[in-house]
C-alpha cells in the first residue's frame, strides 16, 4: 500500500459556510451538496470564484449528504429516512425521489452502477435505472474491515473515498475491496487552517475531461486542485 502527499498545484475560494458533504464535476460544471438540517442544498459553484450560481435546498429536516451525475440527472442522498432525490442537470429542479435501506453518506459512478457508502465498510453497487442494489464490496486496509468511507470519487479505476474524522483519502480496488493507496491531505487541511472538529476534509471531483483531482473539507475556506506523485499511478 503506498502513502501518497500530494502536491497543491493551485487553491481556489471556498465557501467557508458549505458544509461539504458531496463534491463532482460533470460536463465542466462544479455542483456541490452541503449538509445540516435546514441549511442542506446541492448547488452549482463558480470554480475561479466560489461563486453559487444556482442552488437547489434539500427538504425540510433532512441532512443533505452526496450526489452523484447520472446523465442530464443528479442523484442525491440524505443521511438518515432513505429518502434519496432525483434533480435536474444543469437547472437544479427537483424531478422525483428514491429509496433506499439503511444511512446515505456519498455516491460516484464507475460507468455502469452507481456506487454508495453509508458510513459502514460495504459499498453498494447500484442500477442506475432502478437504484436497486446490484452487488456489495467490503472494503479492508490490511486485511482489517475499514468503515467510515465518506464522499466517494472514482478515478482511473479506482474508488476514492474519504475516510471520515481524517486528514486521509484511500484508494479502493473496486474488484476486491482493498485498499491499494492512501493520499495524505494533512498538508490542505493544515493550510485551510480550520480548528471545528467537525471541519474535516470531505469533497473529492475528478474532471474526467482534463484530468483535474479536486479537495476541499467541510466549512474550509478553500478547494484545492491537487497532483500526485508517482507512486500513486
Amino acid at each position: 500500500m503506498t502513502i501518497d502527499k500530494p502536491v497543491i498545484v493551485r487553491a481556489y475560494p471556498h465557501d467557508t459556510t458549505a458544509f461539504t458533504e458531496g463534491l463532482l464535476i460533470a460536463d465542466g460544471a462544479l455542483y456541490e451538496s452541503t449538509g445540516r438540517e435546514g441549511q442542506s442544498v446541492i448547488r452549482q459553484v463558480d470554480l475561479a470564484s466560489g461563486k453559487t450560481l444556482r442552488q437547489a435546498t434539500v427538504p425540510d429536516g433532512l441532512f443533505g449528504e452526496g450526489i452523484v451525475a447520472w446523465g442530464p440527472e443528479l442523484r442525491s442522498v440524505t443521511w438518515h429516512g432513505g429518502r434519496g432525490f432525483r434533480w435536474s442537470r444543469p437547472g437544479l429542479k427537483r424531478l422525483g425521489e428514491w429509496k433506499y435501506q439503511g444511512e446515505g453518506w456519498a455516491m460516484t459512478d464507475d460507468g455502469r452502477h452507481i456506487i454508495l457508502s453509508d458510513g459502514t465498510l460495504r459499498l453498494r453497487f447500484l442500477d442506475p435505472t432502478t437504484m436497486a442494489v446490484v452487488r456489495t464490496l467490503d472494503v479492508t486496509a490490511n486485511g482489517r474491515p475499514l468503515k467510515y468511507l465518506n464522499e466517494l470519487e472514482y478515478i482511473d479505476g479506482q474508488i476514492w473515498a474519504n475516510v471520515w474524522m481524517t486528514p486521509y483519502i484511500v484508494r479502493i480496488d473496486p474488484a476486491s475491496g482493498m485498499v491499494k493507496g492512501v493520499v495524505d491531505l494533512s498538508e490542505a487541511a493544515a493550510r485551510a487552517g480550520v480548528t471545528d472538529r467537525d471541519s474535516v476534509a470531505n469533497g473529492i471531483a475528478y474532471d474526467r475531461v482534463k484530468h483535474r483531482i479536486f479537495v476541499t473539507g467541510k466549512n474550509w475556506p478553500e478547494l484545492y486542485e491537487i497532483r500526485l506523485g508517482s507512486a500513486a499511478r
